[in-house]
């Protein structure tokens, strides 16, 4: 059963209205008819207090919507990865064609122009970070399962962490190349040579 049909099921068996709920609850009525009509789910305060009022246990209150619950908060998880990565991809790419053009025309504005640009780039790196350290993902295979929903299987699993040794290597040796070549790029646009 969904969380919304178990509301409405156990608000009838207590002879209660919208309104009469909602004041029981702390919330309004309208919030109780978007959980009834299934646009949105209580928070854990309101489903402790549902449990109180109707009586029952918070797990015969939600039984069945604890997969669809999960399932929603893994799709919003993965949208926010991916936005973030789209986002990410954009402050690299203006990282790299920024430079020139901003030094260029505005001289030393435009290195510190560029260099806000590089730091929020590197905060927005850090909340990719965070998201793959939250739900433990490190190599390619691991960001793929995790984009299409899916986790890796134990032995899969193991597999990639043998890997992530090598990556961190690549990693920091392409990090040393990209730092080169901007420090390459802006002494030849500073200095002309």
């Amino acid at each position: 059963m969904e969380i919304g049909k178990q509301i409405r099921k156990y608000r009838m068996e207590a002879k209660l209205s919208q309104d009469e709920l909602a004041d029981k609850i702390y919330v309004t009525r309208q919030t109780i008819s978007n959980w009834e009509n299934d646009r949105n789910y209580p928070d854990i305060r309101s489903l402790v207090l549902l449990s109180s009022v109707f009586g029952i246990s918070l797990d015969n209150l939600v039984k069945g919507d604890v997969e669809t619950m999960k399932e929603q908060i893994d799709a919003e998880d993965i949208r926010r990865f991916k936005r973030d990565q789209r986002v990410y991809l954009i402050m690299l790419a203006g990282m790299v064609i920024l430079p020139m053009p901003l030094v260029r025309y505005l001289k030393e504005w435009g290195i510190i122009l560029w260099l806000a640009w590089a730091a929020v780039s590197i905060w927005w790196s850090l909340r990719i970070e965070k998201h793959k350290k939250t739900h433990d993902i490190h190599t390619y295979k691991e960001i793929i399962a995790f984009l299409e929903g899916r986790r890796l299987d134990e032995l899969e699993k193991q597999r990639e962490i043998g890997k992530r040794h090598y990556q961190y290597i690549l990693v920091v040796l392409a990090v040393a190349l990209v730092g080169l070549a901007v420090v390459l790029l802006l002494r030849r646009l500073l200095f002309g040579f």
